[in-house]
């Protein structure tokens, strides 16, 4: 089992390279919004309710899946309210049943950022869309970015298109194409 660690700031296009790897290799895309969401919609985000559910669906999917020998892609957007040694215990998890964790980093100029942050495509889901808010919160999240685990690869997706990401890293992984 495999686990594809896709991180990064907001508007980075984390879902949107982790759509184009599972084009490229048919792996299946475990989107963090998916559990951000669920707990969001019935605890305030960042409450301890909150917290605890959004980490237990992460981390019960990362280890039924390495159970199941199943291969997946997360992304994440590290910040305050995510205990900064969760992606060490995503892999101890993983790496306990057998898989292995690949940290992919991916990294967009502020300017850029800024200017995708209220995108159309960002409201599928309940993502960070405030300008304001971005701009106040983001020295907390570059310093939870910092303390993120150094992986194989990082893309810098200020002028890079997401097939070419997506096919930079299943290349720096060795990833098999989908049939």
């Amino acid at each position: 089992m495999r686990l594809i660690f896709l991180h990064g700031p907001a508007a980075s296009g984390k879902l949107t390279v982790a759509r184009a790897i599972a084009a490229r290799t048919g792996l299946p895309v475990f989107h963090n919004h998916l559990a951000v969401d669920a707990a969001a919609a019935v605890f305030p985000f960042g409450s301890d309710a909150f917290v605890r559910l959004r980490e237990a669906w992460w981390l019960m999917m990362f280890e039924e899946a390495a159970m199941a020998g199943r291969s997946l892609i997360f992304t994440f957007a590290p910040e305050p309210s995510v205990a900064p040694d969760f992606p060490a215990r995503a892999q101890a998890l993983v790496e306990r049943h057998g898989g292995t964790v690949d940290f992919i980093r991916l990294t967009v100029a502020p300017q850029e950022q800024e200017a995708r942050i209220d995108a159309p495509s960002r409201r599928a889901f309940g993502k960070l869309r405030s300008l304001d808010l971005l701009r106040r919160l983001r020295p907390a999240f570059a310093a939870c970015e910092a303390a993120m685990p150094a992986g194989p690869l990082d893309l810098d997706m200020t002028r890079t298109a997401p097939d070419a990401a997506a096919r930079a890293i299943v290349d720096a992984l060795g990833l098999e194409a989908a049939s």
